[in-house]
C-alpha cells in the first residue's frame, strides 16, 4: 500500500509504502519504515529504517504513528498528526494534514506543535473545528492517566 501525505489543500507532499496490519470498520493499523535521511526532531532521533505503527482510525480529524528505533525496536516517541479523516482508494491511503501536531514521549510528556501554522491556514470553519476537535481527542489520549501503547489500540477498532 502506499500512504500518502497532503497539505491542507489536497496536493501531495510526501509518500511512502506500508503493510496493512489491521483493517478494520473503525480503523486501519499500517506498519511502514521512515524513508528520509537521519535527523533530530523535537529531541527525538529519527533514523532512516525506524519502524512506524500508523494508526487511522476511521472518519477522525487524526492519525497516531508510534515511532520503534530500527535496531532495538524501543518506542521512541509519538507523533500525531490533526488531519482530515484519511481515505482509502484502492491500495492508496491518504489524509490532508492540517499543521497542527502533538508529539507524545516515552515519559508521558506531550507537546502541541504548530497552532501558529495552523491559524494561517485558509479552511473552512466547519474544518478549524473538526480539526481543533481532533487535537482535543488527542490530548485526552495522551493526558490519560494509562500511558498509549499502540497494541491497546482497542477504542479504535
Amino acid at each position: 500500500m502506499k500512504i500518502v501525505k497532503n497539505d491542507h489543500t489536497g496536493q501531495p507532499v510526501w509518500e511512502y509504502e506500508g503493510q496493512c496490519l489491521v483493517d478494520t470498520p473503525r480503523a486501519l493499523l499500517y506498519e511502514a519504515r521512515f524513508n528520509r535521511s537521519d535527523l533530530i526532531f523535537e529531541g527525538v532521533h529519527l533514523r532512516k529504517g525506524d519502524r512506524f505503527l500508523e494508526l487511522f482510525p476511521r472518519g477522525r480529524w487524526f492519525n497516531i504513528f508510534e515511532i520503534h528505533d530500527k535496531d532495538s525496536d524501543q518506542i521512541k516517541a509519538w507523533y500525531c498528526n490533526v488531519t482530515r479523516p484519511a481515505v482509502v482508494d484502492g491500495d492508496v491511503i491518504s489524509y490532508d494534514d492540517l499543521a497542527l501536531d502533538v508529539l507524545a514521549y516515552p515519559d508521558d510528556r506531550y507537546r502541541v506543535l504548530d497552532r501558529d501554522e495552523f491559524e494561517l491556514l485558509e479552511i473552512p470553519t466547519l474544518d478549524q473545528k473538526a480539526a481543533l476537535q481532533g487535537l482535543k481527542e488527542l490530548e485526552e489520549i495522551f493526558s490519560a492517566p494509562e500511558p498509549f501503547l499502540m497494541v491497546r489500540f482497542e477504542n479504535f477498532i
